[in-house]
């Protein structure tokens, strides 16, 4: 996916993954039920920060990276008919492998 936006700074611009629609015992979970996605891909990401020196601090994630983030974290922007995320690089909690 080729977005035609680029994040400033130490922002992240992440695409929700969806969570798993049924239990592991096979009951549909319906939309009003489902928990917040948790987890998502990177699509776009700022150059970094700059410390008070004024060097540039690379990003620790990268574009095509999935990541861990907190529930509540981002703000949902729609760009190209898409939803999408937009947070800083400290509300990412880990890169899974």
């Amino acid at each position: 996916m080729a977005v035609k936006f680029r994040p400033l700074h130490d922002r992240v611009l992440v695409k929700a993954l969806d969570n798993e629609t049924k239990t592991k015992g096979g009951i549909i979970i319906p939309d009003t039920a489902k928990e917040k996605p948790m987890q998502g891909k990177v699509v776009a990401c700022g150059a970094g920060t700059r410390d008070d020196n004024g060097k540039l601090t690379p990003m620790g994630v990268k574009v095509g990276d999935t990541i861990l983030y907190g529930k509540w974290s981002g703000t949902e922007v729609k760009i190209e008919g898409e939803d999408l995320l937009i947070m800083k690089e400290t509300d990412v909690l880990g890169v899974i492998q």
